[in-house]
C-alpha cells in the first residue's frame, strides 16, 4: 500500500468536515482544560442534540429536492409534544396509545404540507412558513400557554434511561464497551464485503489508503466514544433511537431507487421527470417524511424536559437547516448524506457545548455559529463555481 500526496489530498477533500470536527474538538479540549471530554459532558452531547440528529435527517430529504427546507418543523415538535403530554398527563391515555397518536399527527400533518407543495405548487418556504405559525399557535392553544409535566415513567424510560450492564461492571459499563467492538467488527465486515462486491461487477473501488484509514479512523472515534460511556451510565435508549434512525435513512438514501429519486430530482428535475419519475411523489414523500422524523423528535423532546411547554422547539428547524448545509448538503439540492449531515450535526454539538463550558454569552454563541453555517454555504458555493 503505497501513500502519496495525492491520495492524502483525495481524502482531505472528501472528508474535509470530519478533520473540522476533529481540529474543533481538539481546540475546546484545550480551551476547557479537559472538561470537553468528561464522560458526563459526552452523555450531555447526545441528550441535548438527538433531536437534531432526527430533525437533520429528515431535512437532508427536502434539501436534495433542489435546496428546499422545511420552517415548520420546530413548531411540529411542539405541536406533537403538547398533544402526547395532554394525553398521557391530563388523559390519562397509555404510553403506547399515545405514541401512536404523536405519530400518525405528524403523518398527517406531513401529507397536509406535502399535499400542498407537491401538487398545489406552492413554493415550500411559504407552506412550511405557514405551518410554523400555524403549529405554533395551536400548541399554545392545546396547551392553554401552561407547562404540563411531569411525563409518565413508562414513558421516560423509553428515551432518558440506560441500557443496563448485564455483565455487572464496578464503574465501567462493560456491555457498553462490548457494544462498541461488536459495531466496529460488524463495520469494517460490511465495508470489506461492499469492496469485495463491487470488484467483482468491476465498479471503480475506493483507493484502499483512503478506505483503510477511513475504517482506522471511524473504529476509533467508536471505540473512544463507547469507552467515555462506559465510564457514565452506558448507552442512553435516546441513542439506540437515533442509530436506528440513522441507519435507515443512510440505506434509503444510498441503496434504494426511491432515495437516488430525491438526488436526481435536485441534480436536475426537468430531466427526471421526463425520464418517467413522478417527481410530485418525491415531494410529497419529503415533506410526509420530515413531519414524521418531527414527531419523533417531538417525543424525544417532552421526555428530555419531562415536559410539554408552549416554547418546546423554538429555533429547532434552524439548527438542523444549518447541520445540513455544514455536513456538506449542497444549498441548490442534489448532493449530500447521511453521515455528513451527523458530522454537522455533532460539529453544530460541540461548538454549542465547548462554548457553554468556556461561559461564552449565549449571543456571542449565536455569531460563532452563524458564522460557521456562512463558511460551509460559502464553501459549497465556490466549490460548484470550480468546477463549472
Amino acid at each position: 500500500m503505497v501513500i502519496n500526496m495525492g491520495n492524502i489530498k483525495e481524502i482531505f477533500k472528501k472528508y474535509t468536515m470530519v478533520f473540522v470536527l476533529i481540529l474543533v474538538i481538539l481546540l475546546f479540549t484545550i480551551g476547557t482544560g479537559g472538561k470537553m471530554l468528561l464522560p458526563a459532558n459526552i452523555n450531555n452531547l447526545i441528550a441535548q442534540n438527538a433531536y437534531v440528529f432526527v430533525l437533520a435527517t429528515g431535512m437532508l430529504l427536502c434539501i436534495l429536492t433542489g435546496g428546499n427546507i422545511d420552517l415548520s418543523v420546530g413548531s411540529v415538535v411542539c405541536f406533537v409534544g403538547a398533544i402526547g403530554g395532554t394525553l398521557m398527563v391530563n388523559k390519562n391515555v397509555s404510553v403506547p396509545v399515545a405514541i401512536l397518536v404523536m405519530l400518525v399527527v405528524g403523518l398527517l400533518i406531513g401529507a397536509w404540507q406535502g399535499f400542498w407543495i407537491a401538487y398545489v405548487k406552492i413554493p415550500p418556504f411559504i407552506v412550511t412558513l405557514a405551518g410554523m405559525f400555524v403549529f405554533r399557535g395551536l400548541s399554545n392553544v392545546i396547551l392553554n400557554g401552561l407547562t404540563i409535566s411531569p411525563m409518565p415513567e413508562s414513558y421516560l424510560k423509553l428515551f432518558n434511561s440506560y441500557v443496563p450492564d448485564f455483565f455487572g461492571g464496578d464503574g465501567f459499563n462493560i456491555t457498553c464497551m462490548l457494544a462498541g467492538i461488536i459495531a466496529c467488527a460488524v463495520y469494517v465486515l460490511l465495508q470489506l464485503k461492499n469492496r469485495k462486491d463491487r470488484a467483482k461487477k468491476g465498479y471503480e473501488l475506493e483507493n484502499l489508503t483512503g478506505a483503510v484509514i477511513k475504517m482506522v479512523v471511524i473504529c476509533a472515534a467508536v471505540l473512544a466514544f463507547m469507552y467515555k460511556l462506559a465510564l457514565h451510565k452506558g448507552i442512553p435508549y435516546v441513542l439506540i433511537w437515533v442509530v436506528i434512525i440513522i441507519l435507515i435513512y443512510t440505506y434509503v438514501t444510498s441503496k434504494t431507487t426511491t432515495g437516488r429519486y430525491f438526488y436526481a430530482v435536485g441534480g436536475n428535475e426537468k430531466a427526471t421527470k421526463l425520464s418517467g419519475i413522478n417527481t410530485n411523489k418525491v415531494y410529497f414523500i419529503a415533506y410526509l417524511n420530515m413531519a414524521f422524523l418531527a414527531a419523533v423528535a417531538g417525543m424525544i423532546t417532552i421526555a428530555r424536559l419531562n415536559s410539554a411547554n408552549p416554547t418546546a422547539g423554538t429555533n429547532y428547524e434552524m439548527d438542523a437547516i444549518g447541520s445540513c448545509f455544514i455536513g456538506g448538503a449542497s444549498a441548490y439540492g442534489g448532493i449530500g448524506t447521511v453521515p455528513g449531515v451527523i458530522v454537522g450535526a455533532i460539529l453544530m454539538g460541540v461548538i454549542n457545548l465547548g462554548m457553554n463550558i468556556m461561559g461564552v454569552d449565549a449571543n456571542y454563541q449565536k455569531v460563532v455559529k452563524g458564522l460557521v453555517l456562512l463558511a460551509a454555504v460559502i464553501f459549497d458555493v465556490v466549490s460548484k463555481k470550480k468546477q463549472s
